[in-house]
């Protein structure tokens, strides 16, 4: 599979995550087909659209993988807020807001992480 066929696969799995929700890099890439490859959403995610909501997307302890002080991590942090998102001690409550996708998918993801 070529790179942008992936990155493409993998856009379209993070731009099903709804507001006020939040997905995992894992989650992410099992979804697309890729487990184990939660890095490659890291990259996908680079530089990606204005219409992919990237900012929902943490690492699987519930934490923004940014620096906490960037740019990019500032706006992370805010966008959630602004979805409603609580972050505690600098982590999401997984439990209480990571998306689960709609039952044909539901076996796919990965609760992990």
């Amino acid at each position: 599979m070529a790179a942008g066929d992936t990155r493409q696969r993998l856009l379209a799995v993070v731009r099903r995550v709804p507001a006020g929700r939040v997905a995992t890099y894992g989650q992410i890439a099992k979804l697309a087909g890729l487990p184990g490859q939660a890095r490659l959403v890291g990259y996908a995610l680079h530089n990606c659209p204005a219409d992919v909501p990237w900012h929902r997307i943490v690492n699987a302890r519930g934490r923004i993988s940014l620096p906490a002080d960037s740019t990019a991590g500032l706006a992370q942090h805010r966008r959630l807020s602004e979805e409603g998102i609580a972050m505690i001690g600098g982590r999401i409550d997984l439990p209480r807001y990571r998306w689960e996708p709609p039952s044909e998918v539901a076996g796919q993801a990965d609760t992990g992480g």
